[in-house]
């Protein structure tokens, strides 16, 4: 066999397998599992450079626990490396060691950049103040209540960061004791539409300020948010959405995951998380159903978005993957982890419209031809947050007659 014809041999991983067993005094009892799902779920190369590594680790001073190996094989910096992910994925679902706390290694390097980019003067309390939110953050995990997710805080961080910047590059100001409410009015001026969003997190900051005795004053107490509560967003009109479901049934060069997530949205009302999050498990075959997200009832689906369903999953078996989700990308095919948020961001991006439009089309339309409540209560949502759907409507039947 010539060198070309050997690298790309199904067996190397194996036979580099068998000589490593052979090598160890001691090997592991799980050696030759690993070596078998490495070999299912990546290329040969990679498979023998993964084996190759393992036999380092195993060869070296320190412990061969599964944990030990795992925290050794990780490297520094954002990406823990494709060698510690297969480690992870292979010991985790067999209760071999914990999973790594790789996630939240990156929200702290976040968080840290973004406190970092704040002005000096102004660094020091915007550092407190994440500190005195991860505090709650523990405190709410430990009681079990609902904690601030890692986005959440760093959002915050983000519009500290802004405001820090604005206050020295905009109003001169280098003391948090000088900010008063036309500087902060003045700030929130900057993006008329985060106003809600920015305000709260300004309430939120000035109000831990003031505990602290780093100002007296709460600049923000008198502030409003000066908006109503309504849906405001952008809807398709009847021909744009004819047109997206002629695209998504008839033609065959549209990729299987646009059709699914822009069928389900349409049709469904589907967000792009409970798109992200489905898996096989949650498929009906017999019934043609789906569970979505905290939806109570499985959802029934029409013969147009069960076949986009299935040319979904025609091109996942095609990846030959062990992962349990329905839409598998090349970065997730050789793990348990659903594809990205970025990705379902913009997997409908050929088709011109956003996820979050499509599925509002469809609230807005079952919000106002039904009673909100019913609608909340089959799509799992808060029946406050259906109410917004009729705002400054108002259905003329139910007037009485002049």
């Amino acid at each position: 066999m010539c060198s070309a014809c050997w690298q790309k041999h199904p067996g190397r991983p194996f036979i580099r397998g068998e000589h490593l067993h052979d090598r160890l005094a001691d090997p592991p009892l799980w050696l030759t599992d690993f070596v078998v799902q490495i070999a299912a779920r990546h290329c040969v190369a990679r498979a023998c450079g993964f084996i190759t590594d393992l036999g380092r680790l195993l060869d070296d001073e320190h412990s061969n626990s599964p944990q030990a190996l795992l925290e050794r094989s990780r490297r520094p910096g954002r990406s823990m490396g494709s060698f510690a992910r297969a480690l992870e994925d292979f010991f985790t679902p067999r209760g071999l060691a914990l999973p790594t706390d790789q996630a939240e290694r990156l929200a702290v390097n976040r968080r840290r950049r973004r406190v970092e980019a704040a002005p000096e003067p102004l660094r020091q309390a915007i550092a407190d103040f994440d500190a005195f939110r991860m505090r709650a953050q523990d405190r709410a995990r430990r009681a079990g209540t609902r904690p601030r997710s890692n986005h959440t805080l760093e959002t915050a961080l983000t519009t500290m960061r802004d405001l820090a910047l604005f206050l020295m590059t905009h109003r001169g100001k280098d003391d948090w004791a000088l900010v008063d409410v036309h500087d902060t009015e003045a700030f929130l001026a900057t993006l008329p539409k985060a106003r809600k969003r920015r305000l709260t997190v300004l309430r939120q900051f000035f109000r831990f300020a003031r505990s602290q005795h780093i100002v007296l004053v709460d600049p923000t107490r008198t502030l409003t948010v000066k908006e109503s509560n309504g849906f405001r967003g952008r809807t398709l009109t009847l021909d744009q959405q004819r047109g997206l479901f002629r695209r998504w049934t008839t033609d065959e060069h549209v990729h299987p995951h646009e059709a699914l997530v822009g069928m389900l949205a349409l049709l469904h009302g589907a967000s792009s998380s409970e798109v992200r999050m489905l898996q096989i498990i949650n498929v009906d075959q017999i019934a043609h159903t789906v569970r979505l997200g905290k939806r109570p009832p499985p959802v029934p689906l029409d013969p147009a978005s069960w076949t986009a369903l299935q040319r979904c999953l025609a091109h996942r078996d095609a990846w030959r993957t062990d992962n349990p989700h329905v839409l598998v990308t090349k970065g997730t095919k050789a793990g348990r982890s659903p594809a990205s948020t970025a990705y379902l961001s913009h997997v409908l991006d050929d088709c011109g419209f956003p996820p979050r439009m499509i599925r509002s089309t469809r609230l807005v339309d079952l919000v106002n031809t039904m009673d909100p409540k019913l609608v909340a209560a089959a799509f799992g949502m808060d029946p406050q947050a259906t109410l917004i759907y009729l705002a400054d409507h108002v259905d003329e039947g139910r007037l009485p007659a002049p």
